[in-house]
């Protein structure tokens, strides 16, 4: 499908953090396979790629999906890097955590990235060459009421992003992961909905309480974790592997 130097996939490719993430690879160089679950939204990325000049290609798949995501990976040929970026988030408290809500957010955020890893690893692995990106959050580091099945998937997440990358140190193949506080997302607006619903707030001042919980006063825009995981997919990030990097302004230092 391409030159095995050149092949970025991109999971969730079609949200916000996503869509950022394809056309930074693309502007880097790369061509992009971005993946999701809702053809609509894929299509209209793959025609602001065109508009860009960006050549992205763009795939259906279920990454909960053993057999689909082997099929897919066989369908792909070789894969420079791989972005696990497919996620998803919803606020509950423990005792309004259902067994489906739990098992949504695990198949979603970690499940997803375990399967794609470990059907695109080996073929890393065997030229030598490869970056693997693993996009968690804050919450990978932490935990906070509400984010029961979000938090423990993205723990989840960062211990599969290291043990992956314990496993090829020594390689061509790094695996590191970015873990950003609130973006400018449209999942970020799902979660000032809900919160203003919750408190009586209006959206704005919703949001406004999102962004001053962390030093930065304010959302990380989405091209600010591209930025990130385009420098971690690059060959000048070769001697970086097994890292969380931080984008909150400094509240988690670890």
């Amino acid at each position: 499908m391409a030159d095995s130097q050149r092949l970025a996939v991109v999971s969730g490719g079609s949200g916000g953090i996503g869509r950022a993430v394809v056309f930074a690879l693309a502007e880097a160089g790369h061509e992009v396979a971005a993946l999701g679950r809702d053809p609509d939204r894929l299509a209209l990325l793959a025609d602001d790629a065109r508009e860009r000049g960006h050549l992205v290609a763009t795939r259906t798949c279920d990454l909960a999906d053993e057999v689909a995501v082997s099929e897919l990976a066989d369908s792909l040929g070789p894969v420079s890097v791989l972005v696990n970026n497919a996620g998803a988030a919803h606020s509950a408290r423990l005792r309004d955590t259902d067994l489906d809500l739990w098992r949504h957010h695990l198949d979603a955020n970690a499940t997803s990235a375990f399967l794609l890893t470990r059907a695109l690893l080996p073929g890393m692995i065997e030229r030598d060459h490869g970056r693997v990106v693993f996009v968690a959050s804050t919450a990978a580091h932490t935990g906070t009421r509400h984010t029961v099945a979000y938090a423990a998937a993205k723990h989840a997440v960062l211990g599969l992003a290291r043990s992956v990358a314990d496993e090829v140190a020594g390689t061509g193949v790094t695996a590191n992961s970015v873990c950003p506080s609130f973006v400018r997302t449209p999942m970020t607006e799902r979660s000032v909905a809900r919160i203003s619903e919750r408190t009586g707030r209006d959206p704005g001042r919703a949001e406004r309480a999102l962004a001053d919980s962390t030093p930065l006063g304010r959302l990380i825009e989405p091209e600010e974790v591209a930025a990130a995981v385009t420098y971690l997919a690059s060959p000048l990030a070769g001697a970086i592997n097994g890292q969380s990097l931080t984008l909150d302004g400094g509240d988690t230092q670890r």
